[in-house]
């Protein structure tokens, strides 16, 4: 297998603080976070603006990678399901991916709505939501 080199370019600053605290999907009650990324990244966010849709990819850094199986939403009386057919945050490779609406940009700080990742979550990238317009296809 070949390795991949990914660094971390800001973290997650969030009132959740374990994975208990943290709800399985943002529209169960998520709260509101920082992104805080590192100043050398800070020209990357220049574009950003409130009201923005982006996807927000993140390091699950406190999952277990060795799971394959899980029982969905942690519910014992649903049988087992391959890791890859669920939003479990226990796999292999913990990528998080996040679609938030950005509240305020303040210099290398963003602000999002209804972010489910706790405090602490490294960030690897930010890519913008783009809506196709099928009709137009």
């Amino acid at each position: 297998m070949n390795q991949v080199d990914i660094r971390a370019i800001g973290k997650v600053v969030s009132p959740l603080a374990s994975r208990s605290d943290a709800p399985r999907q943002s529209d169960e009650g998520a709260p509101a976070a920082w992104l805080v990324f590192e100043p050398a990244i800070a020209e990357g966010l220049r574009s950003l603006k409130p009201g923005d849709r982006i996807i927000l990819i993140t390091w699950l850094d406190r999952a277990n990678r060795e799971t394959l199986t899980v029982h969905p939403r942690g519910d014992l009386a649903r049988p087992p399901e391959g890791v890859f057919s669920t939003r479990s945050a226990d796999r292999p490779n913990p990528i998080g991916l996040h679609e938030v609406t950005i509240e305020a940009v303040e210099g290398n700080r963003v602000r999002v709505r209804h972010l489910e990742a706790i405090d602490g979550t490294p960030i690897l990238d930010v890519k913008s939501v783009l809506t196709v317009d099928i009709a137009q296809r």
